[in-house]
């Protein structure tokens, strides 16, 4: 057995979930300045994350899940997912995002299992806090190595794909380390880059 996590934001989606909230409720400047401290590791990551949804607080839990469900997904994503599972890979999306945007994704998608975020919502509305399996700087590398050890998989037979500093801790457990369409960081702690918006470009490396 292989192991393939993907990052979501920016890597198997095209863009940031939160952003495209943000744009519905005239506050995405803001937010898009946050998330791009965020992910060239100029800001701690929890702290960001708690930021961004205190911003939303307010917004419909209708209106949030409508967009959540009709994000665009990177070109080539599903393809490559496909192959990857031909070739006797599990496939997992590790998210600093949501729920409400990995589970509707892993329909369309394919991937095996998802990790990420919780929004939480009272009386239909976003109350601005969260919390989830993904919410600090080294969850996506701890969770990693649960998964390693729980399906007896080892760094060599790992590969992992991200743009965000964020993704860094797993990159740390990899032998393939994908940089995809990268934050400058993470370029510098992959052994392969793609800078093409075309995940299918990932099976040329392996």
């Amino acid at each position: 057995m292989k192991l393939a996590v993907f990052d979501f934001d920016s890597t198997l989606m095209e863009g940031e979930t939160l952003e495209f909230i943000a744009r519905e409720y005239n506050i995405e400047p803001l937010m898009k300045q946050i998330t791009t401290a965020a992910m060239e590791g100029e800001i701690d990551f929890f702290e960001s994350l708690t930021q961004r949804v205190a911003l939303l607080k307010g917004a419909k839990e209708s209106k949030v899940i409508e967009i959540c469900e009709n994000l665009p997904y990177t070109k080539g994503a599903k393809e490559t997912i496909s192959e990857l599972h031909k070739m006797g890979y599990k496939v997992v999306c590790f998210s600093g995002g949501y729920h409400t945007a990995t589970i509707p994704a892993q329909k369309v998608l394919g991937y095996d299992a998802q990790f990420a975020n919780i929004l939480h919502f009272k009386n239909g509305e976003m109350t601005g806090l969260v919390g989830g399996e993904m919410m600090f700087s080294d969850s996506k590398g701890k969770m990693l190595k649960r998964l390693q050890a729980l399906l007896n998989v080892s760094e060599e037979e790992t590969m992992t794909v991200g743009d965000g500093a964020n993704d860094l801790s797993m990159f740390a457990h990899a032998g393939k380390r994908v940089a995809f369409c990268a934050k400058p960081i993470v370029k510098e702690n992959a052994n392969i880059i793609i800078e093409n918006k075309d995940l299918t470009e990932l099976l040329n490396h392996i």
